[in-house]
């Protein structure tokens, strides 16, 4: 043991020492705190970069969707010609993770298969799926890319099918399925003067339209392509609106993949910038025969 020194010495002395321990120690958390934050935000950026990224194949990226791939996602069945919506959507993310349209290959993945639990055979997939809680628990989804609207569905010779705003819908007969967002934004956002017809699935909504019993249908804008496109004749859809609870899209990929991150930081940079918008309107909006309604 080290002899007893006098009280105020050792007072003193410890005093300093304390002083001294804690200004070191305070530098040193600081000092080591921010070369840590530094070295994380190095790494995240890092492991983003082309050459770091973990691929399916090296050196291309590999993007799934299911066969046929229809309009207004893909044009023409051909989803490496960048036409359609979420052909443009996966160029764009490609473009943001470095990669060149020539370093992007396509591969076929049925719907129902790409969220099964397992090793997956592409980088990410886009395919109309929604985010649920449910697929989450088997594979990754990338954040949002696309939240799905309400829209307004009506044969061409409807008075409705003339509608330019919500405000023309306020009289309209207007059918919806039971459960649905659809009905919640019927009510709440169109808020027509007679309450909606509603019916207990997809199939009597369609017939519903089909036979005259109601002046249009409301449904989210993805359902409205496919029932004009293949399930209506002689249809049209009146125009689009937002309303909340609409289905979100994300790119899927597989469970823990390391490129999860990369895809939404490139999902978020195409939000930021407008581009993603930009898309979504060429694609989604007037051009496609959607035009918004207000």
């Amino acid at each position: 043991m080290k002899p007893l020194r006098p009280l105020l010495a050792a007072v003193l002395a410890g005093a300093a020492l304390m002083l001294a321990a804690c200004g070191s120690s305070d530098d040193d958390s600081s000092s080591s705190s921010a070369a840590s934050t530094q070295a994380t935000t190095t790494t995240a950026a890092d492991s983003c970069q082309k050459a770091s990224l973990k691929l399916v194949n090296s050196g291309q990226l590999t993007i799934a969707t299911d066969k046929p791939a229809y309009p207004p996602y893909f044009v023409d069945d051909k989803p490496a010609n960048g036409k359609g919506f979420e052909s443009a959507v996966a160029f764009a993310i490609a473009k943001q993770l470095g990669f060149a349209p020539t370093e992007v290959k396509w591969t076929v993945e049925p719907f129902n298969s790409s969220y099964a639990p397992g090793p997956k055979k592409f980088d990410f997939d886009v395919n109309q799926i929604s985010i649920s809680p449910k697929r989450a628990k088997r594979v990754d989804f990338s954040t949002p890319y696309y939240t799905a609207p309400q829209a307004v569905v009506a044969l061409d010779k409807s008075a409705a099918a003339k509608a330019t705003s919500l405000a023309d819908l306020k009289s309209a007969k207007l059918g919806v399925q039971i459960g649905t967002t659809s009905l919640d934004a019927t009510t709440q956002t169109i808020q027509p003067s007679a309450q909606p017809q509603v019916f207990n699935d997809s199939n009597d909504t369609v017939r519903a339209l089909k036979i005259g019993r109601v002046d249009a249908v409301v449904v989210d804008l993805p359902t409205a392509f496919y029932l004009t496109a293949a399930q209506v004749e002689n249809s049209k859809i009146v125009g689009q609106f937002d309303a909340p609870g609409g289905d979100a899209w994300g790119a899927l990929l597989q469970k823990g993949s390391s490129l999860t991150p990369c895809v939404s930081k490139a999902i978020g940079t195409l939000t930021k910038s407008g581009e993603l918008k930009q898309i979504e309107a060429k694609w989604m909006g007037a051009a496609a025969g959607a035009p918004e309604l207000r």
